[in-house]
């Protein structure tokens, strides 16, 4: 049985979230990033938002990917009331999409890119999430102490925030931090498989 140790695997993310799950699956892996304009058309919805971010992504190493390499590149948005929430430029950003997300829920989609020597996959996962009702207090208390700029949407599930406003969840947790784990791994393991 061949394993994905077998493998060069490149993770395109220089997210220290992303970087903690792989490093959690025991596989060993490198890092190698290049700059990307995230710009998308402004007439794309939902998941077709980071499916053609990631594939913006995926570009670079095409014409660089190598036999038994797999890329892995990987993009999360949060998505409510037919509105795109990236990451948020400031502290005030910050505040007016946790102001908007309060007492909803919307969704997280994490599209995950696999490149081989052989062709390109992608898969997307959808989590929907609910917050309670936050008071500014709560708000202000988080954008003050957390560091949410770098988090699709303004917060973390796994911050403060996330245990004191998130109500449910319906699917995966880890896709909401930014990585469908299990998904990836199954992915993965189909792959060396099929190589």
């Amino acid at each position: 049985m061949i394993s994905p140790n077998d493998y060069e695997i490149i993770l395109a993310s220089s997210s220290p979230r992303r970087q903690d799950f792989f490093k959690s699956l025991n596989i060993p892996f490198t890092i190698k990033t290049y700059p990307v304009d995230e710009a998308f058309p402004t007439d794309l919805k939902g998941k077709n938002i980071p499916e053609f971010i990631v594939r913006q992504k995926n570009a670079p190493f095409v014409n660089k990917i190598q036999v038994r390499q797999i890329v892995i590149t990987a993009d999360t948005i949060v998505w409510c009331e037919n509105r795109y929430l990236g990451k948020p430029k400031n502290k005030k950003s910050a505040k007016e999409m946790l102001e908007f997300l309060s007492g909803k829920s919307h969704e997280v989609i994490t599209s995950v890119g696999f490149l081989t020597s052989q062709k390109f996959e992608m898969i997307t996962e959808t989590t929907k999430v609910y917050f309670k009702d936050l008071t500014n207090q709560e708000i202000d208390h988080y954008i003050d102490e957390a560091s949410p700029l770098d988090k699709a949407g303004g917060y973390g599930i796994q911050d403060w925030i996330g245990a004191i406003g998130i109500t449910n969840i319906e699917g995966s947790y880890t896709n909401v931090v930014g990585l469908p784990l299990a998904q990836v791994k199954e992915k993965l393991s189909i792959l060396v498989q099929e190589e």
